[in-house]
């Protein structure tokens, strides 16, 4: 029965959906009222239109609509279910009758499908018409109603018997009737009020709403009287009556709330509101706090700003307070006039603009008034234009400090010339006075000395005919680059190219660069960093120990060593090809802030003093990772001989591009990969006398069992050499050590021997226990470094960088995560800290859990965390 009612359902809706979708399209209009204001002869047209189709699509949906029977409703019920069993039950037996047999079997086919439709249920219908209403008609109509219900009325549909002949007087039988909206200004976000709703008393309103009324019926019989628009004098009830005007008895009128007062309807039904107009507050502005300022000299002043409504703009003026300014040496002078300087507040681009604090950000280094006392007035407007003003708040302009002595000066000489062009000739002799005696070295750059004595003099030139604002601002430009010239050298030519290329790293990330382009941005990228660690390197060094050291923005000493920086490049340009640009996004703007405080260390890449021990652990490290590069390049080869197994011809020979084609050596790894081996670090055989070691060019592309048993063989060598090397530490740890490291050596000579037999399939079993004997070898020294008091410091050793959050050098996954000193995959530190460590992993699993059940997340992290409760 009800699959059978949902059948009528069904197919009701198939045949009928066109008609409710015309019935619905039809009162939208004559629910918001449109027909009122259509002329007659169009209102009609398109009502008999209407009508036509209306019938027309009633016609056919009768004439396709066929009511469903029971045997229907059976039918669509048997298709429900596997096998059909209500076919299968009403089926006979018409082969094999005579058989006992094949009557047990029927017998029990028939048992089964009765159990089968027992457990029949009823069958949803399906009551889509997508097919039949491609372009969702449907949809159309019901959001149209929709919006007619929230912005119409269902009382305007009455009115259409007014535009029949002979309807007036049934109209007025019933008496006259009106209808009034409040529309509230715009900006104030307010709904519209429908004052056929509103009871008759007080109403509060914003200033500024829009009141519309529409009176129906004999023309005098309602009328309207209002004294909120300030366009005519309040009357009374009985002087309205007695003098009723034609405007105010017009069917429709409007105007707009200036001032409290009443509106009211007068005659049958009429009402009155007494109106309160609720005023339109200027807005309020505020500082929240002292500037703060970068390095660079660039600005963060904070502010808050509110209003009832919105702050629509606002802006910042600042005048130079010169009661407060020490008038001295180059400031004695009276300075030239200049104007405010005005500057936008930032608004929000979304969100509340009605309570918001934000911050003025700008760089008024170059200005005249940098480091002089001034005064701040912020000021903001709203949507009506009224403003709203802060109380002058006293400060001095932040602007660029200067180190450097002779810098220092200059910037002081360009402050006096543009606080008064009557300072020319006083800058001019004391620029004089600072060039003098080049030789004591006070200027360490030829370049700069030349600079200056050419602005010298073409600023005495100047003072001695009369310097003119032109000249005034030129000279200042030169004396400015001179400045920084002398601070930083040619650190701000590194600097510049630096944000040139991270500049055009980035324009590649929003357009989507090819494989080809990025490999050239990262490239320019790298010797951009490069130039400047350099430059940043050698200007720390000519400071020395100098105090007057600008402090980075908490007081940290913020190093980087040059392993880090190239590992953080490298997992830039991996995220890049392989398209996840917003990842590549973040870690761009950490190597921004990187550049902008990093301190160059000291020595080789960044790294300190190394024990016995932490060379030990460095180079078993890099030992791990060649045995692994040695494994996968045997694989191939065993790839290549299955390969030829499978109908290569003999001697067929590799073409470029093709597995174990790859031309690495051990020890010859391209720049930026894992394993990369620095002279010095750890390459096999060295030192060792009579020792085979790789040569460059050796098995290139060769791939052969020879050149990679040479080259196990040398690694072999390399080990034994660690081995004997590494520090005299006492415990059961070191003895572990040594024990692995032992049986490596020996799993690397099994592996030598099957590659010279040709066995590469033996030689990556020997490889793979070579490479656990040495993982478990370099837990076990890290564990003997600890117990002997040897544990690494930080500034020792490899960067520690975990705490920072930094890209480790050469200690990554394929997936970009953190690899441990010992080479496995993941991090060595002890997550279950604590005694109670079930507890703790109860509360990971937990956590777990409760990860993987938001939705939110990337779709990639949610599998891993799946994988991660399959597992625990």
């Amino acid at each position: 029965m009800l699959t059978r009612i949902g059948l009528v359902a069904e197919r009701g809706t198939r045949s009928f959906w066109p008609v409710w979708t015309i019935l619905l399209a039809a009162m939208v209009p004559l629910m918001m009222g449109w027909h009122e204001r259509v002329p007659l002869e169009l209102f009609w047209t398109v009502s008999v239109v209407t009508v036509l189709a209306l019938g027309y699509t009633l016609w056919r949906g009768i004439r396709s609509f066929r009511w469903p029977s029971r045997a229907d409703a059976a039918a669509r019920v048997d298709e429900a279910m596997p096998g059909r069993p209500l076919t299968a039950l009403a089926d006979a037996q018409a082969v094999g009758a005579a058989d006992a047999a094949s009557q047990g079997l029927w017998r029990v086919h028939v048992e089964r499908m009765l159990d089968r439709s027992r457990q029949a249920r009823a069958v949803q219908p399906d009551l889509r018409v997508s097919k039949r209403d491609p372009y969702g008609l449907r949809y159309m109509a019901l959001i149209a109603f929709v919006a007619a219900l929230l912005f119409g009325s269902l009382l305007r549909i009455g009115t259409v018997g007014e535009m029949t002949p002979g309807a007036g007087d049934r109209v007025l039988a019933t008496g006259p009737v009106w209808e009034g909206w409040v529309e509230p200004p715009a900006y104030t976000g307010k709904p519209t009020l429908y004052l056929n709703d509103i009871p008759a008393g007080p109403l509060r309103v914003p200033e500024g709403s829009s009141v519309t009324l529409r009176l129906y019926g004999e023309v005098g019989e309602l009328t309207v009287t209002e004294s909120v628009s300030g366009a005519a004098p309040d009357v009374s009830a009985e002087e309205s009556a007695e003098a009723a005007v034609p405007e105010e008895a017009a069917p429709e009128q409007g105007f707009d709330v200036a001032r409290s007062g009443r509106i009211a309807v007068e005659g049958e039904g009429g009402t009155e509101w007494e109106v309160t107009v609720i005023p339109d507050q200027a807005p309020h502005l505020s500082l929240v706090g002292p500037p703060e300022t970068e390095a660079s000299g660039e600005m963060a002043l904070p502010f808050e700003a509110s209003d009832d409504y919105a702050v629509v703009s606002g802006r910042a003026t600042i005048e130079l307070d010169r009661e407060a300014i020490d008038r001295t040496l180059g400031l004695a002078a009276e300075p030239d006039e200049r104007d405010p300087i005005l500057v936008d507040l930032p608004m929000p681009f979304a969100g509340d603009r009605a309570d918001f604090e934000e911050a003025l950000i700008d760089d008024f280094s170059q200005h005249p008034w940098a480091n002089l006392p001034v005064t701040v007035t912020l000021e903001a407007s709203d949507a009506l234009e009224q403003t709203g003003q802060s109380a002058p708040e006293g400060m001095l302009l932040p602007g660029r400090r200067f180190f450097e002595p002779v810098a220092r000066a200059v910037i002081e000489q360009r402050r006096d010339l543009l606080w008064s062009r009557d300072n020319a000739q006083r800058v001019a002799d004391l620029l004089k006075a600072i060039a003098y005696r080049p030789e004591d070295g006070l200027i360490r750059s030829e370049t700069s000395y030349l600079r200056l004595r050419v602005i010298t003099r073409r600023l005495d030139n100047m003072a001695r005919f009369g310097i003119d604002e032109e000249g005034q601002t030129e000279i200042a430009e030169a004396l400015w680059e001179l400045a920084l010239q002398l601070e930083e050298g040619t650190l701000a030519d590194a600097r510049e190219r630096l944000r040139r290329a991270q500049e055009r790293l980035a324009e590649a990330m929003r357009n989507g660069a090819s494989d080809e382009e990025i490999a050239e941005l990262m490239q320019e990228l790298r010797e951009a960093v490069d130039d400047y660690t350099r430059m940043l390197a050698e200007q720390n060094q000519q400071q020395g120990d100098q105090t007057d050291q600008p402090q980075t923005g908490e007081n940290e000493s913020f190093e980087f060593s040059q392993d880090e920086l190239q590992a953080l490049m490298d997992r830039i340009q991996e995220l890049m090809e392989e398209g996840r640009m917003a990842e590549a996004q973040q870690l761009m703007e950490q190597l921004n802030q990187l550049m902008e405080n990093m301190q160059v260390t000291q020595g080789e890449g960044g790294q300190g003093q190394q024990s016995p021990g932490q060379q030990s652990m460095q180079d078993l490290s890099e030992t791990l990772r060649d045995q692994q590069g040695l494994s996968d390049e045997a694989f191939r080869e065993l790839q290549r001989q299955f390969g030829q197994d499978q109908g290569g011809q003999p001697g067929q020979q590799n073409q470029p591009g093709q597995p174990g084609q790859q031309g690495q050596q051990f020890g010859q790894n391209s720049p930026g990969q894992p394993g990369q081996q620095q002279p010095g670090e750890g390459q096999p055989g060295q030192g060792q006398p009579g020792q085979q070691q790789a040569q460059p060019g050796q098995g290139q592309g060769q791939g052969s069992e020879q050149s990679l048993a040479d080259r196990q063989e040398a690694l072999r060598r390399e080990l034994e050499r660690q081995r004997q090397n590494l520090p005299n530490l006492g415990g059961d740890a070191a003895d572990g050590a040594r024990e692995s490291i032992e049986r490596a050596e020996r799993a690397m000579e099994g592996a030598e021997d099957a590659l010279r037999e040709g066995d590469s399939a033996e030689a990556l079993d020997r490889q793979a226990e070579a490479m656990d004997a040495l993982r478990e070898g370099i837990r076990d020294l890290g564990r003997a470094m600890a117990e002997n008091g040897q544990e690494q410091q930080p500034g020792q050793g490899q960067a520690q960088g975990e705490a920072n959050g930094r890209v480790e050098p050469r200690q990554r996954d394929p997936l970009g995560r953190q690899l441990g000193e010992s080479g496995q995959f993941g991090t060595e530190e002890n997550l279950l800290q604590g005694e109670d460590v079930y507890r703790r992993a109860e509360e990971l699993l937990e956590e777990l859990r409760r990860r993987s059940s938001e939705q939110g997340r990337p779709q990639e992290e949610l599998d891993y965390l799946r994988r991660l409760l399959d597992r625990f």
